[in-house]
């Protein structure tokens, strides 16, 4: 859209708010790169502020890409060291939240289809809700043995050999015990008599090869619908706070889209909001999109090169889980 337009349409009570940004392809600047991989950046104002931007799309269906993560225990790597550890991989980007305290991921993490972190399902309450608990189902995104990407909220148990996948959001359910077992989940999912009957219809195995969690949903079904309220990410307005950004997400036509927004660089890339995010998904064609981890941790790496420049001073924010595209 150009200058004029935007102009007219703004004398009509319209803005800008929602026009692409031009995305320029650069593998160039990524060395070899398969022929089913490409990279793009956008350095277009995002809603009339300094951005940053860039996006790798690959073909789930080339079978020479293999996709994976890799997790550690008790500890932290940044993203440039899960790349000399993992033989220098085509693609590193940063993934789960996580505890400070005990460097551990709080989102599903599946590896060669086994259960490496699970979500966390419990979140106390604070002030006059200081003994209430709200049981939030998060989501994640992964890929089949069959190479097909979904995106899925989820219950996970270590009992349980496959996270149980919902196929519609709830809200979180609030009572006041701290732990949320796999019965009082599966009632709460199906109230009434007959909740079996309910695990057929709506309660799957989600069976993925390989998946990483975080959260909120960005889009459903081609189309945007933030799920934040649901999955308890972002309190109060924070939802609307600039940072940078981090996101996956998948197109109709079985492509896999790993989106990174640089931010808190004044001036220079000041960050997006989750509905900018979103918004920007869309626009490149995801079917379903979540985020992930951001601010500091936000980190994207093709060929071992940085894309976006990590926010915090040190450099690389050192993280307990990455998702990983090799070139075998």
């Amino acid at each position: 859209m150009n200058k004029n337009i935007c102009l007219a349409l703004a004398f009509f009570g319209y803005t800008c708010l929602h026009a692409q940004v031009k995305w320029i392809k650069v593998d160039s600047l990524f060395g070899d790169l398969p022929k089913s991989v490409h990279v793009y950046k956008t350095t277009d104002l995002l809603d009339g502020k300094p951005n940053i931007a860039y996006y790798v799309i690959a073909d789930l269906k080339k079978k020479k890409l293999h996709y994976t993560v890799d997790t550690t225990y008790q500890r932290r790597l940044t993203p440039s060291q899960f790349f000399e550890k993992n033989k220098k991989p085509l693609l590193v980007v940063n993934t789960t939240f996580f505890s400070y305290a005990t460097n551990q991921s709080l989102n599903v993490v599946i590896k060669d289809g086994k259960l490496l972190g699970y979500n966390t399902h419990s979140v106390a309450g604070h002030g006059k809700d200081t003994f209430t608990y709200r049981h939030p189902f998060g989501s994640a995104i992964g890929i089949s043995k069959k190479r097909k990407a979904d995106v899925a909220w989820l219950y996970t148990d270590s009992s349980s050999k496959y996270p149980g996948a919902i196929l519609r959001v709830l809200p979180p359910k609030k009572d006041s015990v701290p732990g949320f077992p796999p019965a009082t989940a599966v009632e709460y999912i199906y109230p009434g008599p007959n909740p079996a009957h309910g695990r057929i219809l709506n309660f799957v195995d989600w069976k993925m090869k390989t998946a990483v969690g975080g959260g909120p949903v960005l889009l459903q079904d081609g189309h945007i619908g933030i799920t934040n309220n649901e999955e308890l990410k972002f309190p109060g307005k924070a939802i609307e706070d600039k940072h940078p950004r981090t996101a996956m997400g998948y197109t109709k036509d079985n492509k896999l889209i790993v989106l990174v927004i640089e931010g808190r660089h004044p001036g220079i890339a000041e960050g997006a909001t989750l509905e900018q995010e979103a918004r920007l998904l869309s626009d490149i064609g995801c079917w379903e999109a979540l985020n992930l981890d951001g601010g500091g941790s936000s980190c994207l790496l093709v060929n071992g090169k940085e894309t976006i420049k990590p926010s915090d001073k040190e450099g690389q924010r050192p993280v307990p889980a990455v998702f990983i595209v090799k070139v075998p």
